[in-house]
């Protein structure tokens, strides 16, 4: 089991032949699978969990209920420039698993699948996402820096999840 996130590019799929990547993370926490999801479940702590520097700032009106079709718009900031980030929850099954897709955004895609699994000693939380890079065929050379971005990323999230959840 890995603590870290793990990218790696997919063969080339759909939409011309252009290349799909993945990054794929998980971690476990001795928490049960309820309690996880309800961290999950509250937009509201995506902000905790998204390193500073990227300036993340929810948009949408609080409370958001999450539910399938729900939509909520970010505000960040990705190597100096500003972007806005429209997500649709695509899949909601709680506790199990949700799914957010970027509808408008800097990826040429993104598809991020949240998974919760109760295990023996906690809840393993599992994320892919496939994402496209824009600008094709030019936005692949930014890959190498965008995947190095991404691990941080995510890094970043595994550690403030467990300290916020797990007290760790």
């Amino acid at each position: 089991m890995t603590s870290g996130a793990v990218p790696r590019s997919e063969a080339p799929v759909g939409d011309g032949g252009r290349l799909v990547h993945r990054l794929e993370a998980e971690m476990l926490l001795p928490l049960p699978r309820a309690r996880v999801f309800e961290f999950f479940a509250d937009a509201g702590n995506l902000e905790a969990i998204t390193p500073p520097e990227l300036g993340f700032e929810i948009l949408t009106p609080r409370p958001i209920a999450l539910a399938t079709g729900a939509l909520i718009d970010y505000q960040l900031r990705l190597f100096g420039m500003r972007f806005r980030w429209r997500t649709r929850i695509a899949r909601w099954e709680p506790p199990l698993h949700f799914v957010d897709e970027q509808l408008a955004g800097p990826y040429r895609s993104w598809v991020h699948r949240h998974e919760f699994e109760e295990v023996a000693h906690g809840t393993l939380i599992r994320d892919r996402v496939d994402y496209r890079l824009p600008l094709p065929p030019f936005g692949e050379v930014a890959l190498p820096v965008v995947r190095l971005q991404l691990r941080r990323i995510f890094a970043h999230r595994q550690r403030r999840v467990r300290e916020l959840l797990a007290g760790a």
